[in-house]
């Protein structure tokens, strides 16, 4: 993945990570609140020896600071911590009060920090100093020799316990800010996992991926779809409508050199939208001045003539069983003006009267008496009607539902028109969201609308 890719994702998914951001700091301030105040306390010693000759003194010099880091490592020792407490008299065990402390040699020098942690500031002060001065009693116990009076090497406190009441743990404003960087840090990794497991087809890149075929127009969703589902139904200057004159312009683009055109309208899987589409369009293509046929060639679960309200009952399948001509069958929608033709009987056998003469008489027929002519056919993946009547036309407009079909389905559709050397005319992408968005087109090379990003 490049560059563009991180931010066409967080543009998409902003929502999802600063939840993700926003519980992540939640948590860190909830741990943090539930977290008991710590307080330190700091004592520094100074490691000598008794040397006085120059020469004894630079080796002298050496051997404390060896002798340092072995008194820093008998800070945490049972022995230290059965001193400090008998000095302190605080009831403790000493594996606890040996969790309370611990050492830093400095380095390159000969000081000897000890730091007591504490849940109270006072008790972490005298444990502090308690600490300072039985090690220093300790260092000379262990380094004077047998017999001797005095240690050549002893540990001299500089600096007293330390007291402060500010709490060194917790530390809200870096546990929330820590909390907020792995929130962002999880909430992308989320995003960037959720895009690589989602394949579903949601913009104009997704679809560039899988095919070269450019995308005619996007076609934004419309909650009242239901209730309105014909341009004839909608104002002029809804969203809805301005998509299908978009798409309604660009289809002019396509095949430029032929005057009479076929077109499939078919979708990948069932519930994109292709009847929906093929509807609008035609009657669009129609309010436009062209003379436009709508043909239901979806000859299993025919829908058009329910949609415009339109007799059913007689159309494609009973031209091509020689029982009627194309005149005979034609009817207009007379909000628009779109001249149409019913599905008819469903027939036992759609696949074989679509591949039949007396189907490529009917097309040639309709080419020769319209400007365009629209086929509302089945979607391409359950069966292969679409495919064979694509390759009879000039092209599949192959209808993409937003969010819902996937990359696979798309590229095994395509595969299936080019199986049989039909051309894809182009796509469509359906039921796109804009709320939110500002909406404005593109016309550029590949044709449509400037992409829509969803947001999650």
């Amino acid at each position: 993945m490049e560059l563009h890719d991180y931010i066409r994702i967080v543009r998409r998914r902003w929502i999802s990570i600063l939840v993700v951001v926003v519980l992540a700091a939640a948590a860190a301030a909830g741990v943090t609140a539930l977290q008991t105040p710590q307080y330190a306390s700091t004592a520094r010693l100074f490691v000598t020896t008794s040397q006085i000759d120059q020469a004894q003194l630079l080796q002298g010099s050496q051997f404390s600071a060896q002798r340092v880091k072995s008194y820093a490592d008998l800070i945490t020792s049972r022995e230290l911590a059965k001193r400090v407490i008998t000095d302190t008299e605080i009831d403790a065990k000493p594996e606890e009060m040996a969790e309370k402390v611990e050492a830093r040699a400095v380095l390159d020098t000969v000081n000897l920090e000890i730091t007591v942690t504490d849940t109270d500031a006072s008790r972490a002060q005298l444990i502090a100093q308690s600490y300072a001065e039985q090690l220093s009693d300790l260092v000379r116990e262990l380094e004077t020799q047998a017999g001797a009076t005095n240690a050549p090497i002893k540990a001299t406190i500089v600096d007293n316990a330390s007291y402060s009441d500010s709490a060194v743990s917790p530390q809200p404003k870096r546990n929330v800010g820590l909390g907020v960087v792995l929130g962002l840090l999880v909430g992308l990794g989320l995003a960037v996992l959720r895009e690589l497991l989602d394949t579903r087809i949601k913009s104009s890149e997704d679809v560039a991926e899988i095919t070269d075929a450019p995308t005619l127009g996007t076609i934004v969703f419309d909650s009242a779809t239901e209730k309105t589902p014909l341009l004839t139904q909608l104002p002029s200057h809804s969203p809805r409508a301005e998509s299908f004159r978009v798409l309604r312009t660009n289809l002019q683009f396509v095949d430029v050199d032929s005057e009479h055109k076929v077109f499939v309208v078919t979708s990948a899987v069932p519930g994109e939208g292709k009847t929906s589409t093929a509807l609008n369009l035609a009657i669009s293509l129609a309010q436009g001045g062209a003379r436009t046929l709508l043909v239901e060639a979806d000859l299993r679960r025919p829908m058009a003539a329910k949609r415009l309200g339109l007799d059913e009952a007689v159309g494609v399948t009973t031209v091509l069983v020689g029982k009627a001509d194309l005149a005979d069958v034609t009817q207009q929608h007379e909000e628009s003006g779109l001249e149409f033709v019913a599905a008819g009987s469903v027939p036992p056998n759609p696949a074989e009267l679509i591949q039949s003469r007396a189907m490529d008489d009917f097309l040639a027929q309709a080419r020769a008496d319209y400007d365009v002519v629209i086929l509302d056919a089945p979607p391409l993946l359950p069966v292969t009607d679409s495919a064979l009547l694509a390759a009879k036309s000039d092209g599949a407009i192959v209808v993409l539902s937003h969010a819902r079909v996937t990359r696979d389905q798309v590229r095994l559709s395509i595969d299936r028109l080019e199986q049989v050397d039909a051309p894809v005319a182009g796509l469509v992408l359906n039921k796109v969201p804009v709320k939110g968005k500002s909406y404005g087109y593109g016309y550029g090379y590949g044709y449509g609308y400037a992409p829509h990003e969803e947001k999650a």
